[in-house]
């Protein structure tokens, strides 16, 4: 270490006890056994870096400046919500009542609800209000310990109202110390006001939107939702390969209802397929020898009153698995990913170590972030206090215990 950078670094702690989620498997299943336990520990920042984790008394004497945490406290790194709606306008409380009365989701969607009313109120929004929205559920994500949250447009469906949503993610992060990473998802269904066919639209994306939407920067990110009701494996087949010529990194929304979308994710490399409640043991094998990291969204499976995605199956196979939250104002409207991570382990026997992995490292993983998930030298300072002495407490009290503090990039934002 250089003495010249001394100034720069400073010492974080001591916490009772940190789990780093160092040296894990991207893939597959993990034993709590596996997990990088440090006791009495301590981090050395350097800006927004990760310089050093271990014991706090070791860390001491590298370095005068100090940053006392009083209290006993577990530490983990910052968690990462790889799948979530949360700019919106409007509320679909009226659709739970119809769903808890026996109406199915798509039910609902017939008689005016589902997506194509939170269209109609997000379109009524201003740029302004949607970017206010959006800070305000990613600074609320921020002080549950998400630090990284993937934000989906999708309830605009057409190209200013697309522009509008994307362009208020990118001024809502100016208003959240969270990350947020935009997705464009204006192949969400085809919208009620355009006359042509599934294939149009899509063809109507590909030449109207998604040029503008690369070049002024507003997302990297492509997804479509391949269901019964929005688009075949056939349709999104052309629109994900037309993305990809424009430069766009893929994701899709698979295997939710029915089958199909799994084939073509991994057919065309998306990073993840998300989802996967309808996933059979096909879809799992072909997951598990592939690159594509499957994303299980719990909140849906609460939301709808549906199974969840087989999560032990998919990590016994030789699969990733990450977890998201689907936070959005109709399926998922809970958005407590560490309460729906905890619920879904417990139903799906997942150790602790894999629940952790899901929403931390191999979340990151999905996006294709490899600075975050991880507390090691090198990585970025995103990390989070839970105030109790053992890491097993987190999990086991199902969102119960949430963290005090957060901090972000080597600064604390939630204290």
């Amino acid at each position: 270490m250089k003495t010249t950078d001394m100034h720069k670094i400073k010492l974080i702690g001591p916490f009772t006890q940190l789990l780093t989620m160092d040296g894990l498997m991207v893939k597959g299943p993990l034993s709590d056994g596996q997990l990088e336990v440090i006791r009495d520990a301590g981090i050395l920042v350097e800006g927004d870096i990760v310089l050093a984790v271990g014991a706090f008394r070791e860390l001491r004497s590298l370095t005068p400046e100090l940053e006392q945490v009083e209290g006993e406290y577990t530490v983990l790194p910052g968690l990462v919500d790889g799948h979530t709606h949360i700019c919106w306008a409007g509320s679909r409380a009226a659709d739970y009542g119809m769903r808890l009365s026996g109406y199915s989701y798509l039910d609902i969607a017939t008689r005016g609800g589902g997506i194509w009313s939170t269209v109609t109120h997000t379109r009524q929004a201003t740029a302004d209000t949607l970017a206010a929205l959006t800070s305000r559920r990613a600074n609320l994500q921020l002080g549950r310990g998400i630090t990284t949250i993937e934000v989906k447009s999708g309830y605009g469906l057409d190209v200013a109202h697309e522009l509008k949503m994307l362009t208020a993610i990118r001024e809502g992060a100016g208003s959240t110390r969270a990350d947020l990473i935009p997705t464009c998802l204006a192949a969400h269904i085809k919208p009620k006001d355009f006359s042509g066919s599934n294939q149009d639209y899509l063809e109507y994306l590909v030449r109207e939107l998604l040029p503008g939407v690369r070049s002024q920067g507003l997302a990297s990110r492509v997804d479509i939702y391949i269901d019964e009701g929005a688009f075949t494996p056939g349709e999104a087949r052309y629109y994900l390969s037309e993305a990809a010529k424009l430069g766009f990194n893929l994701a899709v929304h698979a295997e939710q209802f029915s089958r199909g979308g799994v084939q073509v994710a991994v057919e065309l490399g998306a990073w993840s397929a998300d989802h996967l409640e309808a996933a059979t043991h096909e879809e799992i094998s072909i997951l598990a020898a592939s690159g594509v990291c499957p994303v299980a969204l719990p909140g849906a499976s609460l939301g709808l009153g549906a199974g969840f995605a087989p999560a032990r199956k998919i990590l016994d196979a030789g699969a990733s698995l990450a977890i998201a939250s689907d936070w959005n104002p109709g399926s998922a409207p809970m958005g407590n990913l560490l309460m729906q991570a905890s619920i879904i382990g417990v139903y799906e026997k997942l150790t602790m170590a894999e629940t952790l992995a899901a929403v931390t490292f191999r979340a990151a993983q999905a996006l294709h972030l490899n600075d975050r998930g991880i507390l090691r030298p090198g990585m970025l300072a995103d990390f989070i206090a839970f105030p109790c002495r053992d890491y097993q407490e987190i999990l086991y009290n199902q969102g119960g215990i949430m963290p005090e503090k957060v901090w972000k990039r080597g600064k604390a934002v939630i204290t």
